[in-house]
């Protein structure tokens, strides 16, 4: 995924809504600065960033992540992702976003790969729900004040409007998260 598509997509549904980066910065609680640093694809942000703009423009983070969507079901091949490369994120992560094409779901689930040492510390929290089940390797969790140490094949469900926040515990974590937006979110936002 280019950094440079996610960023245009952001400024062209903004743009629709005859929004100025302030307003979708102060929707977002973010700098001006930031959501321009975004738009322009100077700065690749977390999921949890994506989801909030998302929100706020009134679309699902598929939208923001492709731009050719389908209603029907969205098959990939182990091959489609294993040969696509990660898109990298300021965060020090990178992710692929599966069944991105498909527009109007009420999730989306992505493959993360996290680095130890190159992870930014940096609570996180957005709307919705969301799921992380670990496929190789470990990681600390934290969801609100409680820590949880993962490893393949454990899991952790929760609201993601609580602050979280990852770790990894060795070289290389991979894992599945499914967030789930509820319909409110998906409503247009108001100014």
């Amino acid at each position: 995924m280019d950094k440079n598509l996610i960023g245009g997509r952001i400024r062209t549904l903004r743009k629709r809504m005859g929004w100025t980066l302030q307003d979708v910065a102060d929707r977002c609680d973010f700098t001006r600065s930031l959501l321009s640093k975004i738009e322009t694809g100077k700065t690749v942000p977390p999921v949890a960033t994506l989801t909030r703009i998302a929100g706020t423009l009134g679309v699902s983070v598929s939208m923001l992540l492709d731009d050719e969507v389908q209603q029907d079901t969205v098959m990939q091949s182990a091959s489609e992702h294993e040969s696509k490369q990660l898109t990298p994120t300021d965060k020090g992560y990178g992710f692929f976003a599966f069944a991105s094409r498909r527009s109007n779901k009420l999730m989306q689930p992505l493959l993360f790969e996290a680095r130890k040492g190159k992870i930014t510390p940096q609570p996180m929290s957005h709307s919705g729900e969301e799921f992380v089940y670990v496929l190789s390797g470990k990681i600390r969790y934290r969801v609100g004040p409680t820590q949880y140490l993962l490893k393949p094949g454990d899991s952790v469900y929760f609201d993601a409007q609580q602050e979280h926040e990852l770790e990894p515990v060795t070289d290389v974590v991979r894992f599945l998260a499914v967030f789930a937006e509820t319909p409110a979110v998906k409503k247009r936002a108001k100014k």
